[in-house]
């Protein structure tokens, strides 16, 4: 520091202090408006990339809120969407139990109309075995009795003691 001062020459400053003057002209006259323009386009731009950024993100909030709202009301729909077939689950397997119940009992039904036309026939075929068995049995006793010639006097004359008694 103590050289700079023991050689300080007057001729020097100026020439140095009249060069820095004018390159500060220069500068100020040819660059420094472009430097200004160009330091507050970059500023302008990244302003506008904040609030481009700004607005990305609430319109993103909004997207989400919106895709939340939709899959709550995809929810809401589904869960309808299976009550209801339960539902008609549930009211096909009531009424395909009704109806195989009425068919049970339809077929019953029939089963005992049918076990019941059978008996009468049945019982309808016994008698007539019966009448026929009997009206054999009768003939044969009645050959018998009528073989004999005072036999059939006798019978005749109790069917007429019978008759005038009623």
């Amino acid at each position: 520091m103590e050289k700079l001062i023991n050689e300080f020459s007057i001729g020097l400053f100026f020439w140095q202090t009249l060069l820095f003057g004018l390159l500060l002209f220069l500068l100020w006259k040819f660059a420094w408006k472009p430097i200004l323009n160009a330091v507050n386009d970059r500023e302008d731009g990244i302003k506008d990339a904040l609030a481009a950024a700004e607005n990305a993100k609430k319109e993103m909030q909004n997207v989400t809120a919106d895709s939340e709202k939709l899959l709550k009301e995809a929810r809401a729909e589904r869960e309808s969407l299976l009550k209801e077939a339960r539902g008609i689950k549930d009211k096909l397997i009531a009424e395909s139990k009704e109806q195989a119940k009425v068919e049970g009992d339809k077929m019953i039904k029939q089963a005992q109309a049918t076990i019941e036309s059978e008996k009468k026939a049945a019982v309808a075929d016994i008698k007539n075995q019966v009448a026929e068995l009997s009206v054999d049995i009768a003939e044969k006793v009645i050959k018998e009795q009528l073989s004999n010639k005072d036999k059939q006097l006798k019978l005749v004359d109790d069917m007429l003691g019978d008759i005038k008694l009623n």
